[in-house]
């Protein structure tokens, strides 16, 4: 008898060793923009738009080879080329656009990429621009990595874990600035939202020329 129950203990352990643990809800997100097929791709160019006051006053052209951990940069400054893994302090201004772009361009991968944040869920939230029901998904970084620090992103996500809407409150401050995410492309398996409204409607910061090259 004894044998039988250490027998059905030993069952139970591989059984619950072998179960698949549940992805977490930022994982989730990842994937729904398509994540599992970011090893097929070689390069993603993008052209990051920004308008204030009617007036459109920043344009940047970004191509980031992923394959070899290249970036190249055109904008209204100045022109660079670098190697992620070996940055220098003079292409340091450079490198901080392109990890603010990137972001806005493909937040939802850094949730797979990025380590140094801890996640809240808040079932059933209003979404701050349409009043739509969502899950609310705080991200909150920690205090020592990237540029900028302490940062946190409120995200809006539907039962698909799409992002409608996002705030992003620099230092994990009280207050910030609510977007929509839309006009969203699918890049064979590849989405990426293009449009990044205000509440009154208007389109603040777009993507351009966003083109999604496989290996």
């Amino acid at each position: 008898m004894k044998k039988y129950a250490l027998f059905l203990y030993t069952l139970l352990l591989f059984v619950v060793s072998c179960s698949p643990k549940e992805e977490s809800i930022p994982v989730k997100i990842a994937k729904a923009y398509g994540f599992d097929r970011l090893d097929e791709v070689a390069t993603i160019r993008y052209t990051w738009n920004v308008r204030r006051d009617s007036a459109t006053v920043l344009v940047r052209d970004w191509t980031w080879n992923l394959e070899k951990g290249e970036v190249h940069y055109k904008g209204p400054d100045t022109t660079a080329r670098y190697e992620l893994a070996n940055k220098s302090p003079q292409i340091e201004a450079v490198d901080q656009k392109f990890i603010n772009d990137k972001y806005w361009l493909l937040f939802p991968f850094q949730l797979a990429w990025d380590k140094g944040y801890e996640a809240e869920i808040v079932e059933n939230a209003s979404s701050p621009i349409h009043g739509e029901n969502t899950t609310k998904v705080i991200i909150r970084y920690n205090d020592t990595d990237g540029y900028t620090p302490g940062d946190a992103y409120d995200l809006y996500v539907d039962a698909d874990y799409l992002i409608k809407e996002w705030v992003f409150r620099r230092g994990d401050g009280p207050e910030g600035r609510a977007f929509t995410w839309e006009n969203v492309r699918d890049f064979d398996g590849i989405k990426i939202a293009q449009d990044h409204k205000l509440e009154n409607g208007e389109t603040i910061i777009w993507f351009t020329d966003v083109a999604v090259e496989r290996k």
